[in-house]
């Protein structure tokens, strides 16, 4: 149903839409009629969704920092999953992974040619030399917050040690091309020339994500693509960047037997970070890291 100029905007502002979105849609329109694909309504959050999501990215950044206050060698696996499931409990919130779809863990630890999903296990245990990606989801409110980190153990190699940090740069490279009114290809084409410089290659089967009022939502955020292309980025989308980079080739397999766990098909590390990231018209705001 069509707007009034004096109706309630549709983004629950409670102002009128001619002086709330309506220039903005009409922008909008201008554009899908030139071609562009435009997100739709339903994936734009309003001030009050981007605040939820706010609080939870802080609960959520705080069990990350708390995993890598006690992430050390000889830890096994489980107890990373125990320290994640009991400080989100305790602060209010609760772990999203936790029974997704049939998730049996509370985060997602993978481990060298782990590439995403993996399920912590007491009898997995951290050595001397392993990378680790941490990835935790957060439930707050309603409101669900999103983001992975690196952690080294102990002495890693200086080939593990390089594919950490450009992984994480590009992360940053994949940020620093988000930008209002941009398009979502610029964020695959930032990180993938990164990765290719480096001589590593970039997962295309999974990536980012929309996030906020569900685990996952539109636009799914590709980490190769092409400048000016996909997705039209307007201020209050909120979505995560998450680089997987392998240090080989970029074939993935899915563990048959547990039904999550992603694998390099060559056996060679891979690394992740995410952030959950918001569009403003001013650029854009990290709300969990």
């Amino acid at each position: 149903m069509k707007i009034g100029r004096n109706d309630p905007c549709w983004c629950g502002s409670h102002k009128k839409y001619k002086s709330c979105h309506l220039a903005f849609d009409e922008k909008l329109e201008n554009m899908k009629n030139e071609g562009i694909l435009v997100p739709p309504h339903e994936i734009i959050k309003t001030p009050e969704q981007v605040e939820g999501i706010r609080e939870a990215g802080k609960l959520n950044t705080a069990v990350l920092d708390l995993v890598a206050e006690h992430i050390i060698e000889g830890m096994n696996t489980e107890e990373i999953n125990v320290l994640v499931h009991d400080y989100t409990i305790k602060h209010g919130g609760i772990p999203a992974p936790l029974h997704y779809k049939g998730f049996p863990k509370s985060v997602c630890t993978s481990i060298n040619d782990e590439v995403c999903h993996g399920i912590p296990d007491k009898n997995r245990v951290l050595k001397n030399g392993d990378i680790v990606n941490v990835d935790v989801t957060t439930i707050l409110n309603g409101y669900y917050a999103d983001a992975s980190r690196m952690f080294c153990i102990g002495e890693v190699s200086s080939e593990a040690k390089k594919l950490v940090d450009v992984t994480k740069e590009c992360l940053d490279a994949g940020l620093a091309a988000v930008k209002a009114w941009g398009y979502l290809g610029d964020v695959g084409y930032a990180v993938n020339t990164l990765a290719q410089k480096n001589g590593y290659s970039v997962v295309e089967e999974i990536g980012g994500h929309g996030v906020g009022l569900k685990f996952h939502e539109e636009p799914y955020v590709c980490h190769i693509g092409k400048k000016n292309t996909g997705m039209l980025l307007v201020p209050g989308m909120v979505f995560t960047i998450e680089p997987m980079i392998n240090a080989g080739k970029r074939e993935v397999y899915q563990d048959a037997q547990n039904g999550w766990t992603i694998y390099t098909q060559d056996g060679t590390l891979s690394a992740q970070w995410e952030y959950t990231v918001a569009i403003t018209e001013n650029g854009i705001e990290v709300l969990t890291k």
